[in-house]
């Protein structure tokens, strides 16, 4: 049996003789706690991981047995025949939503090596999984004359606009609001408040629920040039919100041939698509009130509450969990947010295809989305393969495909769950791909080159051909013997060092070279 390679859900001990039982209880609720997994007995816990098979609790059955005492899940424990030894697996399921397990005190979570007691952040997300939506909640002392008319009738026509039901016409106003889950029998939804609540009816119930605006000319610069505060139900500032951002919206304009194209720093539908997952997104049980700062070349939009539960800047394409579900419905219903998902999708897409930077959540932690939009053309060349290449093909990019050309343009790793769409995009002629296996390497294709006039350019990236690098190898041998194969992978730093070492191979197989020493201290000779 080959030992996998250990994950987050993956967890490897050698324990050949024994493996304390109450050490084995922790690690089940610590890979519990973090949404479940497996640890393995009778593997190396280092790499390169090798089966050497384990002792420990030859009754197997009683031993899953006093797991389910102590856990409360069902853990399931299973014996692997092997050469080398006996393996034993123990399964273990996640956790309930909402829930974190403790032991003997302690809600347990991995460190490293080691095991740690959760922090409080940690545990506080995990609380907030079963916390219900609290835009669906009841304000107990809000009125419906905290709501304001005009941000009623915005909501009545852009509801009939989506779904083309002329009868809302014909509803009354709180009719409307009932029929959209807005407000009930109990009184009005913190929901109602924060899309249509006038401004006195939010400085007493939700004051929290403001936006502030601010510009600044440089981004050095702690003054602001402009700053608005807005404290009033959203639906009406939505348009707004844009006009004041698009009054410095500069234009970028890149020519080919006779025709002229521009595009603006910021892009209106990436803008208005993270404004309104701030709003729809952020936790209203804090204090802090929504930023949003622009400067020339650079918008920030900054919501209190950290990510939903669930969600990282790694799974934020593919994973939904709306904190303020109430909230989302009357933005589905209105046509501003699909009710499927985040939008978050939209928002890289557009950036990729005018070549500006993907949205960027790296400054985001436990408090606040910390969101960064760049509005500056990194690539106009960029730009123009991509509507070229959608002109011949005839094929329209999903949005994984753009997140492999975008990263491979800007020669950045592939992350696993995107290389599945390589061979679409190589059958297409838009990438192409070098070596195999971990020594791939992924490169735009020898089109793009063409296309912006720099076939120079591809050659220097593709690099020479087998037998041209294996020539230079020998030469540099020749005239340095005994050379490690660090120094032969500075050689050709075009290749990864898997490449360098099947080259070496074959020219040892064409007994070309020898080597003189094993492993690490091995050198290469000329034969």
């Amino acid at each position: 049996m080959e030992a996998p390679e250990e994950d987050e859900h993956l967890e490897f001990k050698e324990a050949k003789e024994n493996f304390h039982f109450e050490k084995l209880v922790k690690y089940c609720v610590a890979l519990a706690n973090e949404g479940g997994g497996q640890i393995i007995l009778g593997v190396t816990d280092t790499r390169p991981r090798r089966v050497v098979g384990t002792r420990a609790f030859s009754e197997l059955a009683r031993t899953k047995a006093g797991l389910m005492d102590r856990v409360p899940l069902r853990i399931e424990a299973s014996e692997l025949p092997d050469p080398n030894g006996r393996v034993l697996v123990f399964q273990v399921p996640s956790r309930p939503t909402g829930m974190a397990i403790q032991y003997e005190g302690a809600y347990w979570m991995r460190r490293g090596e080691e095991l740690s007691p959760m922090s409080p952040d940690m545990l506080k997300r995990i609380f907030e999984e079963g916390v219900p939506d609290y835009s669906a909640e009841i304000c107990p002392k809000a009125k419906f004359s905290d709501l304001d008319p005009d941000a009623i009738k915005k909501f009545r026509a852009m509801w009939r606009r989506k779904s083309g039901n002329e009868a809302l016409d014909r509803l009354g106003d709180e009719q409307l609001l009932r029929d959209a889950g807005l407000i009930r029998d109990d009184g009005i939804t913190y929901a109602a408040l924060i899309l249509l609540g006038t401004r006195e009816g939010l400085n007493r119930f939700l004051a929290q629920a403001e936006i502030i605006f601010e510009y600044r000319a440089d981004e050095a610069s702690i003054p602001y040039q402009q700053r608005k505060e807005y404290r009033h139900g959203f639906l009406p500032l939505h348009d707004e919100l844009w006009d004041l951002i698009n009054l410095r919206n500069e234009i970028y304009q890149f020519q080919e041939g006779f025709f002229v194209g521009d595009i603006p720093t910021f892009n209106e539908a990436v803008v208005r698509e993270a404004i309104l997952n701030a709003v729809c997104h952020r936790d209203y049980r804090l204090a802090g009130s929504i930023f949003i700062r622009q400067f020339p070349r650079k918008l920030e939009i900054v919501s209190p509450g950290g990510f939903p539960a669930g969600i990282t800047p790694e799974n934020i394409l593919w994973k939904q969990f709306p904190r303020n579900r109430l909230m989302a419905e009357a933005f589905a219903k209105c046509g501003l947010v699909e009710r499927s998902g985040q939008g978050a999708n939209r928002m890289f897409e557009q950036s990729i295809k005018e070549s500006k930077r993907q949205p960027d959540y790296s400054r985001t932690d436990d408090y606040e989305v910390f969101l960064t939009l760049h509005g500056e053309v990194q690539d106009p060349n960029f730009l123009r393969f991509l509507e070229q290449m959608g002109k011949e093909t005839q094929a329209s990019f999903t949005t994984e495909d753009l997140l492999v050309l975008d990263l491979v343009h800007r020669e950045q790793p592939l992350p696993q769950n995107l290389k599945g769409h390589l061979s679409h995009l190589r059958e297409l002629g838009a990438i192409e791909i070098q070596g195999q296996a971990k020594g791939s390497r992924y490169l735009l294709s020898r089109r793009f080159y063409g296309f912006i006039g720099d076939k120079a350019a591809y050659t220097r990236k593709r690099g020479l051909d087998k037998e041209t690098n294996k020539a230079l190898l020998l030469k540099h041998i020749a005239e340095n013997p005994g050379c490690p194969l660090t120094e032969l992978a500075k050689v050709l730093p075009h290749l990864s060092k898997t490449q360098v070492k099947t080259l070496v191979r074959e020219l040892k197989a064409e007994s070309k070279i020898e080597p003189r020493g094993r492993t690490r201290a091995g050198r290469w000779y000329l034969k």
